[in-house]
């Protein structure tokens, strides 16, 4: 799969002046287009079209210091209708336009290249466990958040603080499946992974029972049946749990023949028995086996 990735990183190289298509990438990573957007947005720490969007600049500033072709070639070669579009993105990417840049020489911002490779640490274990899951139900309250890496994230604990005890007893009373209890579920806005791009977040149960009625002012996230990738591990909350849900993008999924599918995270958490200051911690994600 790595090898993968970076035959797909080569691919973008040799066509920045040309249309990078998702589906050609995934074509060659022999895997989805979702998963192959999702997985690179992990990995980079921002979208697809973004790299390619910085790449591009980043090549097309080498060419405005070099004095030639024109500004307006190099704005057509790269994409942009206009030498107007050009210069408002150079700018916006360089801190300065592209005319100023080439009579000055002034130094520009770079996007390095990416490669990938996988680094394996002694000092972490991924317990991990396969799933086939029928259909289910996410029953409880929704709040849209922004994408926060390390630390705890104020807006959750904010939606949490926010939803009433009795509020709560009434989500608890629909929990009937695996995992069991208060969970909370994260579903993606976009193929993003960048700080600060938006999540829907549920603090709420899994519920298994599609006869029983919600009440209208709870929220309720349909989940088809499919494979979830379940892991666990112990350690200080949120550090240990956010170090696990990197190593899944970074090590796991380029790792095993699963890759991502549409879906909600799922993540529960309760103290650990032997030590209360640290904290048992389940993830699903939901994933499919690949074919390639």
């Amino acid at each position: 799969m790595l090898d993968r990735l970076n035959q797909a990183m080569e691919h973008i190289e040799a066509r920045l002046d040309q249309t990078v298509e998702a589906s050609e990438l995934a074509r060659i990573t022999a895997t989805s287009e979702y998963h192959f957007r999702r997985l690179f947005s992990s990995l980079a720490g921002m979208p697809l079209s973004e790299y390619v969007r910085r790449r591009r600049l980043t090549v097309a500033g080498a060419e405005v210091l070099a004095g030639e072709p024109t500004l307006l070639e190099i704005a057509v070669r790269y994409g942009y209708t206009s030498g107007e579009a050009f210069a408002r993105a150079f700018r916006a990417w360089h801190g300065i336009g592209p005319g100023e840049a080439r009579r000055t020489g002034a130094a520009l911002t770079s996007q390095p290249r990416l490669s990938f490779r996988l680094t394996v640490e002694g000092n972490s274990t991924m317990r991990y466990r396969i799933i086939e899951k029928d259909a289910f139900r996410v029953v409880g309250k929704k709040a849209r958040v922004p994408l926060i890496y390390q630390g705890v994230n104020p807006h959750i604990a904010e939606h949490i603080a926010s939803v009433p005890p009795e509020t709560m007893l009434r989500i608890a009373g629909f929990s009937d499946g695996d995992p069991e209890g208060i969970i909370s579920a994260t579903v993606r806005l976009s193929d993003g992974f960048e700080e600060g791009s938006e999540l829907d977040y549920y603090h709420a149960v899994v519920s298994t029972s599609a006869a029983v009625e919600v009440p209208g002012d709870l929220d309720v996230l349909d989940c088809p049946a499919g494979t979830w990738a379940v892991f666990e591990n112990t350690g200080p909350f949120p550090q240990a749990l956010q170090q696990m849900w990197g190593d899944v993008a970074a090590q796991w999924m380029p790792s095993n023949p699963y890759e991502y599918r549409p879906g909600p995270e799922i993540l529960r958490t309760r103290p650990a028995k032997d030590d209360p200051a640290l904290n048992d911690a389940q993830l699903w994600i939901p994933v499919a086996r690949t074919t390639g």
